[in-house]
């Protein structure tokens, strides 16, 4: 098997060679997978689209999971309900467009983020006020450490503001299947107000699970946040920064300067970042570092380009932070997660 890169499976483009890449298009082949696997030195990097990782310069030296699994079961509960299983190898993207055909509310709002359905859990993949915490139902994974499948209900997963349990340990768990419960009504409440917009309808309207889907769609392309392959801003991972957590004197303080402060679902509050970057100079399209710039629609998503390396965008992000915690004294968390090998004196978030 020729050898393969971390850059050659991840959206940034950023990473030196793996050891072996395993690419899991059956579900059936998973028992095998795990027995080529066996017991090697350095554990596997679990990776779908790669579209929120940055690949270490050096590569992984063991085994890289690609999971491409596909596949979606459909169990009807009454009337009004249905509980949809998901292979995490799925595209959530066909997924979304698979619900909208089907008049199945509950995800609609999700349309157009990148990735597999797998890694919705991890994240608690969220968009436009609606996130995979409102419908997921249960998890089915692999447990290493235990050597065996288990299912986890949803409140077992700790699903919270873009954080998980399997956030929190990664390489612990990986998700085989998804099981959300979806319902045959009109889309859910509109509570993001840009969608209500775009929609030109109240907040609180319930328009078609197909018509919130659509304007989710054209807002994220309005706004460059649809990652095109072939574009100028292609090598990116999306929202390198999580909206941070402030305080109330800090949401009073920096709200008074037309800075966005929202509860998050967990009721706690966070300052938007891309305000923030913004504040501390940072424009689209303007260079952060050799090889790294901001988008040419948006300063949160951060773009790599030529000879960009792992470590020099790690360190661009460190920098920002570091910027925006020097001026406001707000501190911003890096999204995208580092998989392979570094270096342990190279960059920390």
């Amino acid at each position: 098997m020729p050898q393969d890169t971390l850059a050659s499976l991840t959206t940034l483009r950023l990473g030196g060679p793996a050891g072996t890449v395993l690419n899991i298009s059956d579900p059936a082949d998973w028992q095998d997978t795990v027995r080529a696997i066996g017991t090697q030195e350095h554990g596997p990097v679990i990776l779908g689209h790669g579209s929120n990782a940055i690949g270490a310069d050096a590569g992984h030296p063991g085994a890289v999971l690609v999971m491409n699994t596909r596949g979606i079961a459909v169990k009807t509960l009454d009337d009004m309900t249905v509980a949809v299983t998901v292979q995490a190898g799925h595209p959530l993207a066909d997924l979304v467009q698979w619900a909208a055909d089907g008049r199945l509310a509950g995800i609609e709002c999700l349309a157009g983020i990148p990735g597999t359905v797998g890694a919705t859990p991890v994240q608690n993949a969220g968009a436009y006020g609606q996130q995979i915490a409102d419908t997921l139902d249960s998890v089915t994974v692999w447990d290493w450490d235990m050597g065996r499948p288990r299912t986890f209900p949803a409140p077992a997963c700790r699903l919270r503001y873009r954080s998980s349990r399997f956030k929190e340990a990664p390489g612990r768990w990986t998700i085989l299947t998804i099981t959300l419960r979806l319902t045959r009504s009109q889309a859910a409440p509109i509570s993001y107000r840009p969608l209500a917009k775009e929609l030109d309808v109240p907040v609180g309207a319930r328009p078609s699970v197909q018509e919130v889907t659509e304007a989710v769609l054209a807002n994220r392309r309005r706004r460059g946040l649809l990652l095109d392959p072939d574009g100028p801003d292609a090598r990116q991972a999306g929202s390198v920064f999580l909206n941070p957590l402030v305080t109330a004197a800090q949401a009073a303080r920096w709200s008074a300067e037309a800075c966005p402060v929202h509860r998050d679902s967990d009721g706690e509050l966070r300052a938007s970042a891309g305000w923030l970057l913004e504040l501390v100079g940072c424009r689209p399209g303007e260079a952060i570092a050799d090889g790294v710039r901001c988008s040419e629609h948006r300063t949160l998503s951060v773009v790599a380009y030529g000879e960009a390396t792992a470590v020099g965008f790690g360190q661009a992000l460190t920098d920002l932070a570091a910027r925006v915690r020097t001026t406001t004294g707000i501190t911003l968390q890096p999204e995208p997660v580092r998989v392979g090998q570094w270096a342990v004196e190279t960059v920390r978030y």
